[in-house]
């Protein structure tokens, strides 16, 4: 006889809720179907383990369509389901029958929590079913039992359980599909979903054909829960590509099992090449998140922070919180642990490949270090060791270097990490703010990545040693001992010129005006006429770049101009000034702080203006 119940008292409103909202892509019904089968199959061999139901059994899941009746069935050969089992776990929303067995397996202890991976937890997935389906009917028979029950219910009448019959232990999904969701019927369109979301479970599933034999949907292997000892080469890469997408050789393979207060297990990889999306402006992570087997998103962001969204791999875990979907991640407190996990072992790795692997890490680098140093600017907490393991351009030996390599060939009486930023590395080997450097042996970082200007903007010093533009600012060398040990005289030479061309710099900075903040003498230029700084306070012209990138009305502060009064021109330009009027000295003002543009990679404010005066000056001189 059959008996009509009403769902639970607000069930009808929460399952409305389930049904329509709760999930964004109806195929994750098959996902939810296809784990509750993957537990009720668990839940039984733990329960044969207990001596509680007969014998041992191999579990299998099959999934059969009829086309006719335009209907879908998922089975299972679990632990199945009487009367009270059917009124309490499916007439109750998030009544979860997984979490209360999780219960009882912690009672007997973890040894038997081992043999099991039970998946569910809120016992609102098998609703997810009416998304794709007008009515469901659950025939099920318990193992501990010899009579079947058959619940039914159109997912807003409240549902039936009437007697039936049914041969094996084990449950029968049928979902009576919605006119809008023939698509699963096809064979082809639920074997894609199969090896989507439960591709790694434990158990067989098969596709019942009434022409065919069985046909197998998932492999049942998921690579990542076998020892590392057990796994070759080629098993990592075939595996790698696999989830990757890609058929470069990863420049470095991570595979862990993490027990304790979280429990995980992840098999990740660093590509070597680096991926089409790399700089995709959203920098979503596509690190695959699973639940003891079962796919859960491959867009969970919290997993890695932006800068590693380079990760390929695998994270599988028990112990991670989500929402009642399964489909969106809670703000976890288990997320957080396992993050900051990878980002250790991941900094870990490749400190050791810059000992180990020079070369390859040089061509890593090549590929992900502007990425890697975004990290320098987001992400605080690991800001230091990021940056222990950056690499830098040298200008001196036009090689790549650490930090650490940096520091440790200070000149004497260094004590800064003197660096230059430029939009082309190509044009800071002339650069003018070199030459002082040059002249006194001392090395300076070329930083040329468009990230750079911003992480230094809030990162004052490395292991107590501070940054310092070259190009903002006066920057004092004196302290700094050459090779040839000739400071002192060198010194006392440039303090001498600080007068020396007066007359010149006065009239340099009357013809330019509000153009520069300031015309002043030099100490650190060699051989150039001149050149253009910021002041200390200001934006280096790198970062002023960037803001005009964004904004064409920006036009940054005005820079100071220094010229080398030791330069013969300088010195000839403040003798003809000293003997009185020099009419074409506003053209060679012009001249010096238009070539003080060239110098430092700009336009010229004039082009057409300036080849007339350089046309003039020229003709002059013949």
């Amino acid at each position: 006889m059959s008996e009509h119940y009403q769902f639970a008292a607000d069930t009808g409103k929460i399952l409305d809720i389930v049904i329509d909202s709760l999930y964004s892509q109806k195929e994750i019904f098959l996902r939810e179907l296809v784990s509750n089968a993957s537990d009720a199959i668990s839940k039984r061999q733990f329960e044969s383990l207990q001596g509680e139901a007969a014998g041992s059994f191999d579990g299998v899941i099959s999934i059969a369509v009829d086309k006719k009746a335009k209907s879908i069935t998922i089975s299972d050969n679990g632990i199945g389901l009487d009367a009270d089992d059917l009124k309490e776990t499916l007439g109750t929303i998030a009544s979860s029958g997984t979490k209360a067995f999780l219960e009882q397996m912690d009672k007997a202890g973890d040894a038997a929590k081992t043999q099991s991976q039970l998946i569910g937890q809120f016992g609102v997935g098998f609703y997810a079913a009416f998304m794709v389906a007008e009515r469901v009917e659950v025939v099920s028979k318990k193992a501990t039992g010899d009579d079947a029950f058959c619940w039914a219910s159109d997912g807003k009448s409240g549902f039936s359980i009437t007697p039936t019959s049914k041969a094996e232990t084990g449950s029968d999904i049928t979902l009576f599909l919605k006119s809008d969701a023939k698509e699963y019927l096809d064979e082809a369109r639920i074997s894609h979903l199969i090896k989507k979301y439960s591709d790694h479970i434990s158990f067989p599933i098969n596709w019942l054909s009434k022409d065919a034999d069985p046909k197998r949907l998932n492999a049942s292997t998921a690579l990542w829960t076998q020892p590392a000892k057990d796994i070759s080469k080629d098993d990592y890469q075939a595996f790698y590509n696999g989830v990757s997408g890609s058929y470069d050789a990863p420049f470095a393979t991570f595979h862990n099992k993490t027990e304790g207060v979280v429990e995980f297990t992840n098999l990740l990889f660093i590509p070597s090449v680096a991926p089409f999306d790399l700089y995709d402006p959203d920098r979503k992570s596509k690190l695959q998140l699973y639940v003891n087997r079962v796919f859960i998103t491959d867009q969970c962001d919290e997993l890695v922070p932006k800068w590693l969204r380079f990760l390929r791999g695998v994270i599988d875990t028990p112990d991670v919180n989500l929402n009642v979907s399964r489909e969106m991640l809670q703000h976890s407190p288990v997320i957080t642990k396992i993050r900051k996990s990878v980002v250790k072992r991941v900094l870990a790795e490749l400190k050791k490949a810059i000992t180990k692997r020079r070369d390859d890490y040089q061509m890593f680098w090549d590929a992900f270090g502007r990425v890697v140093k975004e990290g320098v600017y987001e992400d605080a907490d690991n800001r230091a060791k990021i940056l222990e393991v950056s690499f830098f351009k040298s200008a001196q030996s036009q090689s790549l270097i650490t930090l650490d390599e940096y520091i440790d060939a200070f000149a004497e009486g260094q004590e800064e990490i003197y660096y230059l930023s430029v939009e082309d590395p190509a044009l800071a080997s002339g650069s003018p703010h070199l030459e002082g450097f040059d002249a006194k042996g001392v090395d300076v970082l070329i930083l040329s990545d468009p990230v750079d200007d911003f992480w230094l903007a809030n990162t004052d010093d490395y292991k107590g040693k501070k940054f310092r533009s070259i190009s903002r600012g006066d920057v004092d060398l004196s302290t700094i001992k050459s090779a040839d040990g000739k400071d002192a005289e060198d010194d006392a030479a440039a303090a001498g010129d600080d007068t020396a061309a007066d007359t010149a710099v006065a009239k340099i900075k009357d013809v330019l005006n509000a153009r520069v903040a300031d015309v002043k003498p030099s100490k650190n230029l060699a051989k150039s006429v001149a050149r253009l700084i910021a002041d200390e306070n200001a934006m280096d012209a790198q970062m002023e770049r960037y803001m005009r990138m964004h904004n064409a009305d920006f036009k940054g502060a005005p820079k100071i101009l220094e010229v080398n009064a030791k330069h013969p021109l300088i010195a000839a330009l403040n003798e003809r000034l000293a003997k009185g009027d020099f009419a074409e000295a506003d053209d060679f003002a012009e001249l010096i702080y238009q070539s003080a543009l060239i110098s430092d990679g700009k336009q010229v404010d004039d082009p057409h203006a300036f080849a007339e005066k350089l046309a003039k000056v020229m003709q002059q001189a013949l």
